[in-house]
């Protein structure tokens, strides 16, 4: 039986022929020119091919053809990335507004950074790359992390230092891709603002979800107004089914608790009285989970 590669199968896409990938430093061309792997060099826009890794699916046009104009006019300022397949062929790591853009313009030349990656880097690099340095839609950004943690089999907290973003907010992202297409939808579109999924995410029915969606986008209701709005109705269902409601806890709070819980594994509880003092109670079931929970808070 043969071994599964590590990566998955759709790192197949990333090499037409992973045996002609170059790994020396240098090579002289047939016209003179040195193409110097780990500097910048103009190469042909014919000989790179499109990142299928890209995290960005949108590219507004208005926006691209006002930069073609300006690289018309003033060139291109910040050079591409690309990885460097056999002989003359690239392929796009980060860059991609610019690589359109050139295209546009009519350029047949653009100059890029050369970098040498194996599989699993060049993933992560185009990931990372575009992450931190592409105006991403919040969507966006969770289908990245969401690749780059089952591509290169990473954790949430690997994923976190990676990008350099704190785990609860990678966390955060996750979560938005359990919410409704509708909803993801209206977020890529800027209809509802990350602010508003978050608050989202903390109810359980998908209708319920969706209709307070379409009314916060009919209103125009605040990130503030929806956090209350959850917490009333989530309230309302569990008097319903005569669950026991946390007194004096705001929405904050809730998100807290939640967010703490989800951390931990571990049922996590805040209680406060009417001047804010209070506890914070970790449920474990054994010494065991006792351990795992402390090795998680850095004890």
């Amino acid at each position: 039986m043969s071994k599964k590669p590590a990566l998955g199968r759709g790192l197949g896409a990333l090499l037409q022929n992973s045996d002609t990938d170059i790994t020396s430093k240098s090579r002289l061309e047939s016209d003179g020119n040195q193409q110097i792997v780990g500097s910048v060099s103009t190469i042909l826009i014919k000989n790179i091919e499109a990142n299928p890794f890209q995290p960005r699916t949108q590219f507004e046009k208005e926006a691209l053809l006002e930069l073609s104009e300006s690289i018309k006019e003033h060139g291109i300022i910040q050079p591409v990335t690309v990885r460097k397949l056999g002989y003359d062929k690239f392929q796009l790591i980060s860059g991609e507004r610019r690589f359109r853009a050139s295209q546009i313009a009519g350029l047949t030349e653009i100059p890029a950074f050369i970098r040498i990656a194996n599989d699993q880097e060049m993933l992560e690099m185009a990931l990372v790359e575009n992450i931190q340095r592409q105006d991403l839609d919040a969507i966006e950004v969770a289908f990245s992390y969401q690749k780059l943690i089952e591509e290169c089999n990473l954790t949430q907290e690997q994923l976190s230092e990676k990008v350099s973003k704190k785990r609860s907010t990678v966390a955060n992202y996750l979560r938005l891709l359990k919410l409704p297409v509708e909803i993801q939808l209206a977020i890529r579109t800027k209809e509802l603002s990350m602010g508003h999924a978050r608050a989202l995410i903390n109810i359980s029915d998908e209708k319920l979800q969706v209709k307070i969606a379409k009314r916060i986008i009919a209103e125009g209701l605040s990130v503030r107004q929806v956090e209350e709005l959850v917490k009333d109705k989530k309230e309302a269902i569990q008097k319903e089914k005569g669950v026991k409601i946390p007194k004096n806890l705001s929405f904050s709070d809730l998100k807290i608790q939640e967010d703490l819980s989800t951390f931990l594994k571990s049922e996590v509880t805040i209680e406060k009285n009417n001047r804010g003092k209070g506890k914070l109670v970790i449920a474990f079931k054994d010494e065991a989970e006792l351990d795992r929970i402390t090795e998680l808070l850095g004890f």
